[in-house]
This record gives C-alpha cells, sequence and structure tokens, in this order.
C-alpha cells in the first residue's frame, strides 16, 4: 500500500471494495494490511486479528512468507502473484503465470502449421518459469524444440543470443519471453542477417514471434515494426473498459490493469463462501470446481495444484494495431 508498488497496490485494495460494494456483500469484510513493512509482520498482524482468509500479495518475493505463516495458522491464502512454488497445502495461486500465456500462443501456432520453434529467454526466475513453459507447451502440442537461448537483460548480450539461436538452424516460430521493448529488439536481430528461415506456414511463410503475457497493455508492441505480425496470449479486455469506467467513477483514476485481481478474488471468495460461517476453516476444497469460475478476466479455475488456470485469446500485431485472432474460450471444454 506504499513505497514503489503502492500505486498498483491500491489500485488492488479499491477494487476489492469495490467488488464488496457492487455484490452488496454482507457477509464479507475486508481488511487491508500494507506489506511494505515487510509481508510476514503484515500477514502475522492479520491473523492475529482473527481473519479467516488472506488475499494476496502481489509480489513473488512476499509470496513465501505469507504463505509459511498462514499454514502456520492453517489459513488458505489466494495469492495474486505468479510464485507457483508455493501453491497447494491451501495456498492458491491467481497471478498470472507465464504457462498459460504461453501454452496458449503455442497451441494456435500449431493451428498456423508451425511444428519447428525456438526461444530467447531472459536470465532470472521469470525466464526460468518461462523456458520450463515453452519445453512443456511444445512437447504437449507434438511440437520439435530445436532451440533455446538465453541472455542477460542488463548486459546486451540479446544480440550474441539471437546469432547462437541461428545457428540451431530452421524453425517456425520463436517465443521472444520478454517485455514488448526487449522482444522489438530480439525480433529486429531474428530477421536480419539471415540465419533462421521458417518450413511451410498457413501464415504466408514468414517466421512468427510469439510473445507473452507481458505484452498486454505495452503500447509500444503495436507501433514497433519487428513486431509487426506476431502473436501473444493474454487475457481478454471485454470487460475490463466497463470495470475501469465504475473504478474511475468511485476513485477518481484509472485501475491498474492488474486491479480485477482484487475484484474477481472477492467475486471467488463469495462464491465460495455462500454457505460458510464465521469461526470455521475457509471451505477451500470448493476452490477445485472443475467447472471454474466466471471473473471480469473471464474464466478460471484452480488445478489440483492450487495453480490458476485461465481462459485466454491470442493476439496479433498488425502495423499500429493489436487485433484479436483467436478469442477467448467462453468455458472450460473439460
Amino acid at each position: 500500500m506504499s513505497g514503489p508498488n503502492g500505486p498498483a497496490g491500491r489500485s488492488i485494495a479499491n477494487a476489492a471494495t469495490m467488488a464488496v460494494l457492487d455484490t452488496n456483500a454482507a457477509n464479507l469484510r475486508i481488511t487491508t494490511y500494507d506489506t511494505s513493512g515487510g509481508a510476514a509482520a503484515a500477514a502475522a498482524h492479520a491473523l492475529a486479528d482473527g481473519n479467516q482468509l488472506i488475499l494476496g500479495p502481489l509480489l513473488g518475493e512476499e509470496a513465501q512468507r505469507v504463505a509459511s505463516e498462514a499454514r502456520a495458522a492453517h489459513v488458505a491464502v489466494i495469492s495474486y502473484s505468479n510464485d507457483t512454488s508455493v501453491a497447494g497445502d491451501d495456498i492458491f495461486i491467481m497471478g498470472n503465470v507465464p504457462s498459460e500465456a504461453i501454452a496458449r500462443v503455442v497451441r494456435e501456432a500449431r493451428s498456423q502449421g508451425a511444428t519447428r520453434f525456438a526461444a530467447l529467454i531472459p536470465l532470472g526466475v521469470y525466464g526460468e518459469r518461462a523456458s520450463n513453459a515453452m519445453l512443456a507447451a511444445v512437447r504437449g502440442s507434438g511440437g520439435v524444440m530445436v532451440g533455446m537461448e538465453s541472455y542477460d537483460r542488463h548486459g546486451g548480450t540479446i544480440a550474441a543470443a539471437v546469432r547462437r539461436l541461428k545457428a540451431h538452424g530452421p524453425c517456425d516460430a520463436v517465443l521472444i519471453a520478454d517485455t514488448g521493448a526487449m522482444a522489438a529488439q530480439a525480433a529486429a536481430a531474428l530477421k536480419t542477417g539471415g540465419g533462421l528461415r521458417p518450413a511451410t506456414l498457413k501464415t504466408g511463410g514468414s517466421l512468427l514471434i510469439l510473445g507473452t503475457e507481458l505484452w498486454s497493455g505495452e503500447a509500444s508492441v503495436a507501433h514497433s515494426p519487428a513486431l509487426r505480425g506476431a502473436e501473444f496470449a493474454a487475457l481478454s479486455d471485454q470487460r475490463f473498459e466497463r470495470f475501469a469506467a465504475s473504478y474511475r467513477a468511485r476513485f477518481g483514476s484509472a485501475p491498474y490493469r492488474i486491479a480485477t485481481l482484487g475484484y474477481d478474488s472477492v467475486l471467488l471468495t463469495l462464491r465460495i463462501a455462500r454457505d460458510w460461517g464465521g469461526g470455521s476453516s475457509f471451505p477451500t476444497t470448493r476452490m477445485y470446481d472443475r467447472g471454474g469460475f466466471l471473473g471480469l478476466d473471464g474464466p478460471f479455475r484452480f488445478s489440483s495444484k492450487g495453480v490458476i488456470e485461465r481462459a485466454l485469446e491470442v493476439r496479433q500485431v498488425r502495423g499500429g494495431t493489436v487485433t484479436v485472432i483467436s478469442p477467448a474460450p467462453t468455458r472450460f471444454a473439460d
């Protein structure tokens, strides 16, 4: 609620309050605790106050500390982080995990005829998760992984990583698991100097650049010549504009895109807690409903490991605009 991440935290907290007001919820009280002074201390304070469910935190480095406090007290957590390593044992991950977006865009690329895949991955925790997700997605879709190269975001090594990737030979699609700005640099290098060439694609034969959920909301993506034709998966914005208008009317400013996590987590809590009486543990078994739940960001559900599964759309960059080429499913087929 304060410090460098305070604006995002306040936006999420406002959205949670907004959900309580919109639903006239009389059986739920939301109390906000500031983690900027220490996530473990904030969680301990919340537990000492008698709270029986924790929503948050947002940051991955705080998720471990909150989970440790909550598990010791046998209190469930619905975390907004994407740190899946803490999931399980009544700790649920609701943040946008890269594996979902990568699996979705790989499936879309396969439907367009892509068979051979490669990837450029930044060093770090996000890069490690993205690389594992890419390998699993390509293997699960029946494709072939021909090469994967890593680079240091701060070391200027992306050009060298591109040169190494080109040495692996032809491929149809390359995932760049980074922000739109970094992806534009890498894509420009991939498309110059020869080396990578695609096999037969339904898209017309040009190398297909793939991105992750990090591209969503980045205005520079639409205007980057190097990313023209690139594709990435993201949450649908179909309901977000109406939410944003209502948020601005209430709080006088625009919400962060991730504010919907606060809103949807309250809707989820109310759905699960319809028959939940105070003084007993939160009924977490209901969180595993395979039919899923509906929120501002569309359908979602939790895996047996407590990690969120979302219905995502696929977008394509088309010279100044970003267009949806594969809408998000309206429900889970399985």
